[in-house]
């Protein structure tokens, strides 16, 4: 592998990639009273986070968050883990990960969720890779990038140098 890393996405794009979710987000869910955003560990959590924060800022929706502690890399998923003991009972859930590879990660994060009575659950993704392995498809994409498997995406959030990056 390479290490050269490629400059994909830069802060200002990020930010009109957050700010377009998020209307889109508020468009299909305008009847809604309540969104929950559900992020999954790492990055993934901090970008549900950017996303109810715009939710907030250009809707009247009442937005809550809630982390998903998942282990990424075991090939065993132990038990899912939620952050906050949230009522989810007729709720739009938003499940929030980085980057869709295989769909695996976000696969085991839904668990939790179809447990309870929900009334749709939907898939935000900064990145999609596009290679299914798990039947799950974003609702709403920021970027979609076709990569080789032995390539990597690398996202950082941070508050004014986000930036996703091809290794």
């Amino acid at each position: 592998m390479s290490e050269t890393k490629t400059l994909v996405l830069n802060h200002k794009q990020i930010q009109k990639k957050i700010t377009r979710i998020a209307f889109e987000i508020y468009e299909r869910n305008a009847s809604e009273e309540d969104v929950v955003f559900a992020g999954i560990s790492g990055m993934g959590y901090v970008f549900a986070q950017l996303l109810a924060n715009k939710v907030r800022e250009i809707s009247p929706l009442q937005v809550e968050e809630v982390e998903v502690k998942i282990e990424k890399f075991t090939s065993v998923q132990p038990a899912v883990e939620l952050t906050k003991d949230i009522n989810f009972e007729g709720k739009c859930l938003i499940v929030v990960d980085d980057v869709l590879n295989s769909g695996r990660t976000l696969a085991y994060a839904m668990k939790p969720f179809l447990e309870v009575n929900i009334k749709k659950m939907e898939v935000a993704v900064l990145v999609n890779r596009s290679h299914k392995l798990f039947p799950v498809n974003p609702d709403y994409t920021g970027y979609e990038l076709s990569t080789t498997l032995s390539e990597h995406i690398i996202v950082s959030l941070e508050e004014n140098n986000s930036a996703v990056y091809l290794h």
